[in-house]
């Protein structure tokens, strides 16, 4: 789910950090170009772990600031396939549900991932959305019992993929995810904690 990235990067000490230790300063600078951004194909920038190695210093022509290449370690976010997470439901639609880490709010669990049988039912207290209903028969009695996916429970779900879609041309209704995690609720110890 994290993992420590090894990364270099040519970036602008500007001048108002030239008071600050070398390397507190560039660390405020790498904060600010990576903290909490997606980079395409590695994940969702969590942290600077540390700075390995700091070079050159050197002052542009026409600039004001000295230019460094930094080598540094970073704490990603990218979940891998299979692995199993636990988030809680903040959107359950017709498509699916969306669910959240806290930090990240870009997993998609689609309908067809969701345990079967399975149907959905209008949510009274959110307009718009729906409410997933599984239907679990114990032995084929013909009266299954039904099991709520309602949001109060934290769930437990397999990641299927991780994407990184790219820049959309024109403007789109929904906002744009640099990041997707698709994953499943459908193997037996997936869905609401409650239910095991």
């Amino acid at each position: 789910m994290f993992f420590l990235s090894l990364i270099e990067h040519k970036l602008r000490l500007p001048p108002e950090d030239l008071s600050l230790p070398l390397p507190k300063g560039i660390k405020k600078v790498l904060d600010g170009i990576f903290l909490d951004k997606v980079i395409a194909n590695l994940g969702l920038c969590v942290s600077i772990y540390d700075i390995r190695n700091i070079s050159g210093g050197f002052i542009q022509a026409g600039e004001g600031a000295p230019t460094y290449t930094v080598e540094f370690r970073m704490v990603v976010f990218r979940p891998f396939t299979g692995e199993i997470i636990v988030a809680k439901i903040i959107e359950s639609d017709n498509d699916g549900l969306r669910l959240s880490l806290g930090f990240f709010d870009d997993i998609y669990v689609p309908a067809h991932q969701l345990p079967q049988p399975c149907h959905q039912i209008p949510d009274p207290d959110r307009r718009y959305k729906v409410r997933w209903i599984w239907e679990y028969d114990i032995e084929d009695t013909g009266n299954p019992e039904q099991y709520n996916i309602d949001g109060l429970d934290e769930v437990k779900l397999q990641v299927l993929n991780v994407s990184f879609p790219p820049l959309p041309i024109e403007q789109q209704e929904k906002p744009f995810a640099p990041m997707l995690v698709t994953g499943s609720i459908s193997e037996c110890g997936l869905g609401p904690v409650s239910w095991w």
